[in-house]
């Protein structure tokens, strides 16, 4: 059995940024077990600019902001496989992988970072009725279809989901020479950022009927019509607000589901909110030397995120493979209270924890002329109004070491909306 400080399972962006901060920390044995043939996972089929504003100050598509990420791995001689399936993480992690030219392969790891990325919500997890005929897709494959593999699925569209690949292959499939009808969404707001339904709806007079879903689809072979129909506060179906579109494709953006069956069979808590991992300020999981970043973890709305976030995981697992841990460190669970659905870390470890935390969140509604405000215990450390806050965007809260350091006794940490 072979034998690696660190073994990271995905090699898209977040594997990329973590292999690279494990190097930069002094760990010299690292491997990076891809499934796809090429490094840089979803980010090689979104051909579209907007990536790496924070990271690199500069505009670019995901293929160059991923080529950038792969240039560090090989500079750095980091190693990695492609065309392999991790099978399962074991407790003392050990990594079970299978290829074509080595077969099964059992690889021992002192830490493993999850690093898998995120799929999206199928069909038969939406129950639409109808048949099921040729012509429906969900729009990260639409999108592969088009951008990598020259094939359109489609000349008339409807898509349901206001998620940001749908959004983004309504304005693909329009460039495309398709004609998109309109997007459907059965929340009363987007799913999507707001700079992606400006630039993609709105600049191409594109129709985006909120709290409205698909009822029926028509067509036995292939698709020939969608019917919609407008939907009540218990997201059922209004009577008499049917709308019908003949089109020859739908499009489905209805949300993304951290990709965590590994992680499940390791043993690791899965969040029923995220349905990624629970971790802790060094974002390892309840399983020691387990880490997790990226949309294994929780869905981002930027790549630029999931790099920062993967960073501080390449180095935290540098950190334990070299030190080891501080044993029985007080952890302080963080509560999402009042409209925050989740935080990402859920708990901290003050004397463990950087200098300073990055805690990223996700509100359950839209918000407007309203606050972010933090409490040790019941005192009030943080406030911050915000004008507008939407599910679409993640917000954050930075939390000081030495602020934590003043509340010794602390219990718990709530993040929470409150009226501005």
């Amino acid at each position: 059995m072979e034998s690696y400080d660190l073994i990271i399972i995905g090699g898209g962006p977040a594997g990329l940024a973590a292999a690279v901060a494990a190097r930069d920390n002094g760990i010299e044995s690292i491997l990076i077990l891809e499934r796809d043939k090429d490094l840089g996972g979803i980010l090689n089929q979104c051909i579209h600019n907007g990536f790496g504003l924070h990271t690199f100050k500069e505009e670019l598509t995901g293929p160059e902001y991923a080529a950038r990420f792969i240039a560090q791995v090989k500079e750095r001689g980091i190693e990695y496989k492609l065309n392999t399936m991790v099978m399962d993480i074991s407790s003392d992690k050990v990594v079970t992988a299978m290829n074509r030219q080595e077969g099964m392969i059992m690889l021992q790891a002192k830490a493993v970072i999850l690093a898998m990325g995120c799929r999206e919500r199928s069909r038969g997890a939406l129950n639409i009725p109808g048949y099921r005929p040729a012509g429906i897709y969900s729009a990260g494959t639409a999108q592969r279809l088009v951008n990598m593999e020259g094939f359109m699925p489609g000349r008339e569209v409807v898509i349901l989901g206001s998620g940001d690949i749908g959004l983004i292959m309504a304005r693909r499939m329009t460039l495309e020479g398709a004609k998109v009808k309109v997007v459907a969404e059965l929340m009363p707001y987007s799913g999507g950022l707001k700079r992606n339904i400006v630039q993609c709806l709105d600049d191409f007079g594109i129709p985006l009927k909120l709290s409205h879903t698909v009822i029926d689809i028509e067509g036995k072979n292939r698709v020939e019509a969608v019917t919609i129909a407008e939907v009540g506060p218990d997201r059922k179906p209004i009577p008499g607000t049917e709308e019908r579109y003949t089109c020859d494709t739908l499009l489905l953006s209805c949300g993304l589901i951290p990709e965590n069956e590994l992680s499940r069979s390791a043993g690791v808590e899965i969040s029923p909110i995220t349905s990624g991992p629970v971790v802790n300020d060094s974002l390892e999981t309840n399983i020691q030397g387990v880490f997790a970043c990226g949309n294994v973890l929780h869905v981002h709305d930027l790549v630029d995120y999931v790099s920062q976030e993967a960073s501080a995981a390449g180095r935290n697992a540098a950190d334990y493979i070299l030190h080891g841990h501080g044993e029985n460190a007080k952890q302080v669970e963080i509560l999402p209270q009042g409209g925050v659905r989740y935080t990402v870390p859920k708990y901290v470890r003050p004397e463990e924890m950087e200098d300073s935390l990055t805690v990223r969140f996700r509100v359950g509604d839209v918000y407007k002329n309203c606050a972010i405000a933090t409490y040790f215990d019941d005192q009030l450390i943080s406030r911050r109004k915000r004008p507008v806050m939407a599910p679409g965007e993640m917000e954050q809260v930075v939390l000081q070491k030495a602020k934590l350091a003043e509340y010794p006794d602390m219990k718990h940490i709530t993040i929470k909306i409150e009226e501005a």
